[in-house]
């Protein structure tokens, strides 16, 4: 429900309102405007007062905006966002900043940054950080990203989800471990591999243990022999023979080409995760966050 406003509202009431709205957090919102947290707070209670509703829920870790502050969201920011723009507070005519991304280190190293290569050719300047898609999305939720990609898709409305990619899970070893186990994976099931080293990303097996459970029905009770918090690692020192592992497609695309990894398995059903570009609600100040975000989701239908 759109609220009844009865008198008109002071911009810069609008502006926090936006900036929280979009953030998803009052501290968050503090920090892109350079003001402090409880003048935020203070300006959004005044907001509440004038139209007499509450607009956000106020959770344990920011804030959700209410059906009241999705209208008025809906009202604001087309003439916010061109009035920052016809007063100079955009990036128009002047060099855009830099465009924060970030996202798992493998698919950032071997897919999305050779794909934004071209805009960082054509003027676009790239800040990179990595890690793990919870830790990422608190950060974006607080300012720190423009973009994230997320090895799943967040709850809640405060961020907006685009899907970007499928990776496919394949069941791996070099080829001499192969030859061992593949006449017997097809006789005993995933018994066979019991005495062949596992090497995984993370000690309780994340992609391995849905692997088993996706295409072997079963739980995986093994522990791993090599563990390494890099997909890239991995790769490496199962190609090497250190053992037997599971890998998005991607990733090993070229070691399967050339026979340096051998599928163990070929199922019917390969397990399938989607890979999501994430950003805050609304649009950015700056172009280019526009640019990269289109690019990457016309790369990722080739990827």
């Amino acid at each position: 429900m759109v609220p009844v406003v009865p008198s008109p509202l002071d911009l810069n009431l609008l502006r926090t309102f936006l900036a929280v709205y979009r953030s998803g957090s009052f501290t968050a919102a503090a920090q892109l405007l350079g003001l402090t947290q409880p003048t935020v707070t203070t300006q959004m209670r005044a907001l509440e007062g004038q139209l007499g509703r509450e607009l956000f829920a106020r959770l344990p870790r920011g804030v959700a905006p209410n059906p009241v502050a999705d209208a008025l969201a809906a009202r604001v920011t087309a003439p916010l966002d061109a009035l920052a723009a016809a007063t100079g507070n955009g990036t128009d005519g002047e060099r855009a900043d830099p465009v924060h991304l970030a996202g798992p280190a493998e698919l950032l190293c071997t897919r999305v940054l050779p794909a934004l290569a071209p805009l960082v050719a054509d003027g676009v300047r790239l800040r990179v950080a990595v890690g793990l898609t919870d830790v990422l999305l608190d950060e974006l939720r607080a300012g720190r990203h423009d973009l994230v990609i997320a090895t799943s898709r967040p709850r809640g409305r405060t961020l907006t989800a685009a899907p970007l990619m499928d990776e496919e899970f394949v069941l791996v070893a070099a080829p001499a471990w192969a030859e061992r186990v593949t006449g017997r994976l097809a006789a005993e099931g995933p018994a066979a591999l019991h005495d062949v080293p596992l090497v995984t990303y993370a000690e309780d097996l994340p992609i391995a243990r849905r692997y088993w459970r996706h295409v072997f029905g079963r739980r995986l009770d093994c522990q791993a022999a090599v563990t390494v918090p890099d997909l890239r690692g991995v790769l490496a020192a199962v190609t090497a023979g250190a053992g037997f592992t599971v890998l998005p497609r991607y990733l090993c695309l070229d070691e399967l080409g050339s026979g340096a990894l051998v599928a163990l398995h070929a199922p019917d059903d390969s397990p399938i995760n989607t890979g999501y570009l994430i950003q805050r609600p609304g649009s950015s100040d700056n172009p280019h966050v526009a640019r990269v975000h289109d690019h990457l989701l016309q790369a990722g239908r080739a990827w």
